[in-house]
């Protein structure tokens, strides 16, 4: 490289900046990042899995305290730091991670529940098997504490991982973990794990998973456990709508029968009245079908996400069949998928119901329009009649006004020429009167129309 083209590298060098502080470098000024830039790159490594050894067990609470109960979970959480001694969460912290000496404790904030779980080495012996929930990793944690958690207890899972050199548990033995032979079951991860569960609550108030650890990684068996827990999570999550929508179908029922009613008699209305009398009783049934949308939609909704978590994270699994059991995917096939229809059915009847009434509210009121429509039309029509009339009443009414000003106005100038004659002026009052009746007459018609002319241009 000769000298010119090492001063040119070196000063373009010295133009890039070094970058890794403040915002990037280009040129001899830093750009000016934006400030959301760091929380933006750094969400999609939030939440990572723990890093897990097997042998291990596992116990996870997740508790459903609603969408304000933020601040809560973070002071409970501040309280077993403190009572551990360890690092307290940030103040806006909606996760946390943090090892309590002889057990490690993760922390995890949803939008209207959060997660708790508790991870402990297993202290099993090498190569011999005994129950692996006898003893779960819930029992380190302060029980004074643990009945403070703010919310209430919607899934408990506890979690065994064997290590590779334990044997695989014979159907007997599992059928007395699991307390019966209805357990589901598959190889996953490659054929580098196995994992059992029957998707039931315990006698203790927990449900159970069993995994086998026979060629996974630490950080890949934090993932498959992560996996298995929202699997169960996010399923009973999504059942919460199906309570909600047995229970609105009763109310739906009588909505619709009553509509059916109102389509019909919207043809064989005979007045105005009785077109405002079902409007007004459609717009009844419109304003309780949104009633029950507005109560039903969000759960409806988190119904469907969360269903849809379920899904991915079964096809994350990576499921291989065991011969003899049902898969994780077959289970929620045939016990969780037709819940999560009978729930899209309900949502889609309320929108078919919604559309109905609005259709139905829209021809009724059409209907009412057209028919005040006619009844204006049929008021202008007697309004110009009357106009028309009045008119007439006028003109004659100004007829007999001119004859009577003029009667009265000929009666003067009959005083006025028998006057001049009792002067001694030579004048017939008759001949008098008689020529000025037409001069009168017309003198007073001219003034009526000037005045009428006056008033009705000032209108």
């Amino acid at each position: 490289m000769t000298d010119g083209a090492a001063r040119m590298t070196t000063d373009t060098l010295a133009r890039a900046g070094t970058p890794g502080t403040g915002g990037a470098m280009i040129g001899p000024r830093p750009l000016r990042d934006h400030p959301l830039r760091q929380s933006l790159t750094n969400e999609v490594h939030a939440r990572p899995p723990e890093s897990l050894t097997a042998p291990m067990r596992a116990t996870m609470l997740a508790m459903l305290s609603g969408e304000a109960a933020a601040e809560a979970d973070r002071r409970h959480l501040e309280a077993l730091c403190d009572w551990a001694g360890v690092v307290r969460p940030p103040q806006d912290a909606t996760h946390h991670s943090a090892s309590f000496g002889s057990f490690h404790l993760k922390w995890e904030r949803h939008t209207e529940f959060s997660t708790w779980t508790v991870f402990r080495p297993s202290a099993m012996p090498s190569g011999s098997l005994v129950d692996p929930f006898v003893e779960p990793a819930l029992q380190a944690l302060p029980r004074d504490w643990l009945a403070g958690l703010p919310g209430e207890l919607l899934v408990g899972i506890h979690v065994a991982v064997l290590a590779p050199d334990m044997p695989e548990p014979s159907p007997t033995m599992m059928a007395a973990m699991f307390g019966s032979e209805s357990y589901v079951g598959s190889r996953i991860a490659g054929r580098s794990a196995t994992a059992w569960t029957d998707f039931r609550i315990h006698g203790d108030g927990f449900s159970r998973m069993l995994v086998i650890d026979h060629s996974m990684t630490p950080r890949q068996t934090g993932r498959v456990v992560q996996r298995l827990l929202e699997i169960e999570t996010y399923r009973v999550l999504a059942l919460l709508a199906l309570p909600m929508a047995r229970g609105v179908l009763p109310r739906i029922g009588p909505i619709e029968a009553g509509l059916s009613d109102v389509t019909t008699r919207i043809a064989s209305l005979r007045g105005l009245q009785d077109e405002r009398d079902l409007l007004d009783r459609l717009t009844l049934l419109a304003a309780q079908t949104e009633q029950i949308a507005a109560e039903t939609a969000y759960r409806f909704g988190a119904a469907r996400a969360y269903h849809e978590l379920v899904e991915r994270r079964i096809e994350e699994l990576r499921e291989i069949r065991i011969e003899g059991l049902q898969t994780v995917r077959e289970f929620m096939d045939r016990r969780l998928t037709p819940a999560i229809r009978t729930c899209e059915a309900v949502e889609e009847r309320l929108d078919s119901l919604s559309q109905r009434v609005a259709r139905a509210s829209t021809l009724l009121r059409t209907r009412v329009e057209i028919a005040v429509e006619g009844q204006n039309a049929e008021l202008l029509q007697s309004m110009d009649r009357r106009a028309q009339l009045q008119l007439r009443l006028q003109e004659t009414v100004e007829g007999l006004s001119v004859v009577a000003i003029s009667y009265y106005l000929v009666g003067i100038v009959g005083y006025a020429a028998k006057g001049l004659k009792g002067f001694g002026l030579k004048v017939d009052p008759d001949m008098l009167v008689g020529v000025m009746i037409p001069v009168v007459i017309a003198f007073v018609w001219s003034g009526v129309r000037r005045i009428r002319k006056v008033l009705v241009g000032e209108h």
